[in-house]
């Protein structure tokens, strides 16, 4: 178990690249910000996989070009993966407080919710 599982991580670092986190904030700026974020990252992500696919399908593209398109795709990947722990990280908790009947027996699971 994690030592803080109730805060947010976000979806920036500090400048020396450590991770930065939200106590308890689901409905002020910071979380409002750090939603519009990690909706901007999502569709930057989709926008850099649309062109790198074109440059993987043609097989002339330049060496600098798919290494460009690597190193984006991978940056994309991280922040997909740095989102999916955060929102993860929420589901449990929601859960974990759906499930709990208050004498700490309730199902843990995380799943997904619509």
């Amino acid at each position: 178990m994690e030592l803080y599982p109730s805060l947010r991580l976000l979806p920036w670092s500090t400048p020396d690249g450590k991770p930065c986190f939200l106590a308890n904030g689901e409905d002020g700026y910071v979380s409002r910000l750090a939603d519009e974020m990690e909706a901007q990252q999502l569709a930057d992500g989709l926008d850099v996989l649309e062109r790198a696919r074109r440059v993987l399908e043609d097989p002339l593209s330049p060496h600098v070009e798919v290494r460009y398109g690597a190193i984006r795709l991978a940056e994309c990947l991280a922040d997909a993966l740095r989102i999916a722990e955060s929102r993860g990280r929420r589901l449990f908790l929601a859960d974990a407080d759906d499930d709990d009947n208050g004498d700490g027996t309730g199902d843990r699971t995380p799943r997904a919710r619509s």
